[in-house]
């Protein structure tokens, strides 16, 4: 399990993040704080893999709270969330080394995409070395790549009732699998009802981004499972 630490004033605004953040296989709330000072004693006591960080606390920002951990050689993650949309903070918050930036206000699929893109990072790190010894450039650009989240892979001209976001999140899944999937596995994967996969699952495959196949089981009835093949 991953462990996450949720820092938001808005204690409300925490609650939800903290209900997303367990509607995601493998991800769990281990710590919340409302403020600078709370978030760095909860590091502190350490069990903290991924920091879910505002930037407007009341006892300081976001970003002075990442230097403090730095400077104490916390190496917890950090995925910023928060309304500061100025360039200026975007770019200190990627020199002190966020791995992502959500501006709110944002859906579940949103922060879900990001989480999952983290999730891949810890597994192919876990993969390469687990941290430990040289990896080769193919290694380094495999790392790299686990924390883009890339919406050039959502189908454009979306028809109504479907979003960027959920279509952006289930091409990643297929995307990442080494294995067609049946629309209960993306649905699993995601978050979202089966139904609703299926919907978009059948929008991409008839876009040309999916390839349909069909899987017979004991009963004779086909299982559609779908493979990514958009480059």
């Amino acid at each position: 399990m991953i462990d996450v630490l949720v820092v938001d004033d808005d204690f409300r605004v925490a609650e939800i993040n903290a209900k997303y953040v367990g509607r995601v296989p493998g991800f769990r709330v281990a710590a919340r704080a409302h403020n600078a000072a709370q978030a760095l004693a909860a590091v502190q006591r350490g069990g903290i893999d991924l920091v879910l960080l505002d930037h407007y606390l009341p006892d300081g920002t976001g970003l002075e709270l990442v230097h403090r951990m730095r400077e104490q050689g916390h190496g917890a993650d950090v995925i910023m969330i928060t309304a500061a949309g100025d360039v200026a903070t975007i770019q200190a918050a990627m020199r002190l080394g966020a791995l992502h930036y959500l501006v709110k206000p944002f859906t579940f699929a949103a922060l879900h995409t990001r989480l999952e893109s983290y999730a891949a990072l810890r597994r192919t790190v876990e993969r390469v070395g687990g941290g430990r010894g040289v990896a080769v450039q193919e290694q380094v650009d495999r790392i790299f790549s686990a924390l883009r989240t890339t919406p050039a892979l959502a189908s454009p001209g979306l028809p109504s009732g479907h979003s960027e976001p959920t279509t952006e999140l289930i091409c990643r899944v297929l995307h990442r699998a080494d294995h067609p999937l049946s629309a209960h596995e993306v649905a699993a994967e995601t978050g979202l009802s089966r139904s609703t996969a299926q919907r978009y699952l059948r929008r991409l495959e008839q876009s040309g981004r999916l390839r349909l196949s069909l899987k017979y089981g004991d009963t004779g009835r086909p299982e559609h499972r779908y493979a990514w093949v958009a480059p």
